[in-house]
């Protein structure tokens, strides 16, 4: 694929309807209530021993309430709550950690949240050297060691441990760097903050630094986030997250503190977007996919030059072929063919521990045809092409009769020059880059049973 990525408003404007991001197929709308944690034990006990893992830690708490976030979180300034957390969390580290094997090795693991910064330099420590006791982690060049970090709640030294308890990747938001815009959303960070923990990160060696930006916030226009576009290039992350905020006050509570009045029109929006693409490919970096940009030589940007790429709720990693285990409230696990959500409150979930049972909330078994299905959603979002020779050697299915009213929904993009499908493949053009996710959707057959609003716009 080339960098050129083709920018036509009106063609944007026409697909641009809800749906999901597809970090999972089935997607975790379709995962059922379970009163019982059956359906993990069996998926513990039918995981291949042969695969690695990738642990997800939630730590749910935030000093600040962000109006935009739809995160689960705890709004609390009260540092007290996190001490009795940790103490259920390794219990229930120490339940999953007894139905994996011994052999089991760790390529990747990440804390995010809420604000995985809000534990203390000493709470961050011992939850390290407890996980190091549990597990075996990988001393490989390619393992991947990260966390979500808010710089305005960093010690003096904070960064220093992170990187010496082994974590070699950093991810925060910053959202947009117009005061304005920061002060209607509650994020208020200067850029001297921003810039000092970014050179700071850069002398400890952190290896990859993502950032997370948002367009369709309060009071941004097209020149305003130029500039926060100008002064995010100048410092030279590694990553960079570009998200759509979608407004839904209904839905989220935070969001009723932001006027609608405030936001920027559909067609303001969608300028930002285009100038950001443009702008972003001028400064060389190269677009994933899905919101998400890499510099060439970062990890993302050259897995997916080797098709290497994969997507699960970590959203886009090089490490898609670990078990996913998530750990705290309403953490998401990929065993084998099992999902598995966890409770989504914090009584709930300690509720489920003083049981000794894993606190599974939801759970879900993929079906051959959801797996097929799910190879075809992958294979487009991370390499824009899915080959009918591949799902048939994978799946007991012949691909292209299954698929044939999938295929035919697609119709209209084909006549847009969007999808190309011919005997062999389905491939997404230069010019469908940006409306991958609705292609994805035509082989979705769970959709036409949600109503669109459940999700956010493609674009």
């Amino acid at each position: 694929m080339t960098e050129n990525l083709l920018w036509d408003p009106l063609l944007i404007q026409r697909y641009n309807r809800p749906g999901p991001r597809y970090t999972s197929y089935p997607t975790a709308v379709e995962f059922q209530p379970v009163t019982n944690d059956a359906a993990e034990r069996e998926a513990f006990a039918q995981r291949n021993r042969a695969t690695p893992l990738s642990l997800y830690f939630h730590i749910p708490f935030c000093r600040h309430v962000c109006y935009y976030c739809g995160c689960n979180k705890i709004v609390t300034k009260n540092t007290d709550r996190a001490a009795p957390y940790l103490v259920e969390l390794k219990r229930e580290i120490a339940m999953k950690r007894a139905l994996l094997n011994d052999d089991a090795i760790v390529e990747q693991l990440h804390l995010g949240g809420g604000t995985p910064t809000f534990l203390s330099d000493e709470q961050l420590t011992d939850l390290m050297t407890f996980l190091r006791s549990q597990f075996r982690f990988s001393d490989k060049d390619s393992a991947d060691y990260s966390i979500e970090i808010d710089p305005r709640e960093l010690r003096p030294n904070t960064l220093k441990l992170l990187r010496e308890l082994g974590f070699n990747r950093l991810s925060y938001g910053v959202q947009d760097l117009e005061e304005k815009v920061q002060v209607a959303v509650n994020r208020v960070q200067s850029e001297e903050m921003i810039r000092n923990v970014m050179s700071e990160a850069r002398e400890l060696g952190f290896r990859s630094i993502n950032m997370d930006l948002i367009y369709g916030l309060p009071h941004q226009t097209l020149e305003s986030f130029d500039r926060t576009l100008d002064t995010i290039i100048d410092m030279q992350p590694d990553r960079l997250s570009v998200f759509n905020y979608a407004h839904l006050p209904e839905r989220f509570k935070p969001q009723r503190r932001i006027s609608g009045d405030d936001l920027p029109s559909a067609d303001e929006k969608l300028a930002i977007l285009g100038h950001c693409i443009s702008k972003l490919s001028a400064a060389d970096y190269h677009y994933v996919g899905m919101d998400h940009f890499a510099r060439p030589d970062d990890e993302l940007a050259r897995a997916q030059a080797a098709g290497e790429l994969h997507r699960n709720f970590q959203g886009y990693t090089t490490h898609g072929d670990c078990d996913l285990i998530g750990f705290g409230v309403s953490s998401i696990s990929q065993i084998g063919d099992y999902y598995l959500q966890n409770h989504v409150t914090e009584d709930t979930w300690k509720a489920a521990l003083d049981q000794q049972m894993m606190p599974t909330m939801k759970s879900l078994q993929a079906t051959p045809e959801d797996k097929l299905r799910r190879q075809v959603i992958t294979s487009l979002l991370c390499h824009l092409q899915v080959n009918f020779d591949d799902l048939d050697a994978a799946h007991p299915f012949n691909s292209r009769e299954l698929l044939q009213p999938d295929l035919a929904e697609l119709e209209p993009m084909v006549k847009d020059g969007l999808v190309i499908i011919d005997d062999q493949s389905v491939r997404i053009t230069e010019k469908g880059r940006l409306l991958v996710r609705n292609a994805c959707m035509a082989f979705d057959t769970y959709l036409q049973k949600h109503e669109q609003q459940r999700f956010s716009r493609a674009i």
